[in-house]
């Protein structure tokens, strides 16, 4: 519940930002892109990016402790990247 209340501060500092910087046309550009950011961490960490062979060589040599951390970083960077990307989405259908 953390991560989401600092997502939800992070696209609110980013609104304000590029609110200030592009005016109220482009006040998602930020938020999107930290929330495109966050979501591209969660992605290279969860291992999504690598082919099945790849996959099965990392789950077969890293130990419970790294695949804990792992998991949690993936975890912890999508729930930091989706209330971003939600503003955005929102911030863009209603002002377009």
């Amino acid at each position: 519940m953390r991560y989401f209340f600092i997502g939800l501060i992070l696209s609110v500092i980013g609104v304000l930002i590029s609110f200030i910087v592009w005016g109220m046309d482009k006040a998602y550009v930020i938020t999107a892109g930290i929330g495109f950011l966050f979501i591209g961490i969660s992605m290279v960490f969860s291992g999504s990016m690598v082919s099945g062979d790849r996959m099965r060589a990392n789950f077969a040599t890293e130990s419970d402790d790294d695949r804990r951390i792992r998991r949690s970083v993936t975890f912890r960077s999508g729930l930091i990247g989706i209330p971003n990307l939600v503003i955005a989405l929102l911030i863009y259908y209603f002002l377009n």
